[in-house]
């Protein structure tokens, strides 16, 4: 009897002990929660604090552009979102610009209206063939080859260029253009290579020193283009006669190194 005792003793001083040191473990560990619950307030507080600080900078900075006055600037989670409208594409370019400059902003969400002047799809992608033609005039044009698509005022550039100023050059171009309401970027940096270079030159030298075809270097905004990518050359421009587009995949074909050519030239 006094044995059953002693163990209902111990097994009651066990189940205080463990019911003790439960509670303390709940206490240790709801500690560190209500720790952590009281830094969020002050936290998601100065947030809130540079969100508007972020929107007063932007707003601030875009009503001194008299053609930036109508773009509105609201941040949440250091993400910017930009509405409002600009008179050209150039003011778009400038306003996504300068919210991407601050270095607390996370990012952009652009929801700009470009109230670009009206002109028609077939209008302006005449007029920015015309203008593209001369991108880089003397400075290795004949290497690059720069096609245009336009829909409701949204130019598309295709094709390839051989560096980045080259590219930068075109887009710079369109962004300029009077009636433009956004530009989609298609055009390809051909990769450096000392091969390619050399093929390059080689291309050029088989076509503008055939009797044939030396006219074509007459007018240098209406060469013959050739580009190359990878040891692939395709041939690129307007030509007079089927004998002409002929001759001058001829000229190239049979140049060492060179894997295939592809003739895009087209006969006026």
């Amino acid at each position: 009897m006094k044995s059953t005792l002693i163990r209902k003793s111990r097994f009651s001083i066990t189940a205080i002990l463990a019911a003790a040191l439960s509670l303390a473990g709940i206490s240790a560990l709801a500690a560190p929660v209500a720790s952590s619950a009281r830094t969020f307030k002050p936290h998601s507080a100065s947030l809130h604090a540079l969100d508007a600080q972020i929107s007063s900078f932007l707003n601030t900075k875009y009503a001194k552009h008299a053609h930036l006055r109508g773009v509105r600037a609201r941040t949440s989670d250091r993400v910017v979102t930009l509405n409002g409208s600009v008179p050209d594409y150039r003011a778009f370019l400038q306003a996504n610009h300068i919210a991407r400059q601050v270095s607390s902003v996370n990012g952009v969400i652009d929801h700009i209206a470009v109230r670009a002047p009206y002109v028609p799809d077939a209008s302006l992608q005449k007029t920015i063939d015309q203008r593209l033609v001369y991108s880089r005039l003397g400075m290795g044009q004949i290497f690059n080859g720069i096609s245009t698509k336009v829909n409701h005022g949204v130019v598309t550039l295709s094709g390839q260029v051989v560096d980045y100023p080259s590219r930068d050059s075109a887009l710079d171009i369109v962004d300029d253009t009077t009636g433009v309401k956004g530009v989609v970027d298609h055009v390809k940096v051909a990769p450096l290579s000392p091969f390619d270079n050399q093929i390059r030159f080689e291309a050029a030298r088989a076509i503008y020193r055939n009797p044939e075809l030396s006219k074509y270097a007459l007018d240098p905004a209406h060469p013959i283009r050739i580009l190359v990518n990878n040891g692939h050359v395709t041939l690129w421009g307007v030509v007079d006669s089927k004998m002409d587009k002929q001759l001058a995949f001829m000229a190239v074909n049979g140049l060492p190194n060179v894997f295939s050519v592809k003739n895009d030239l087209v006969v006026k």
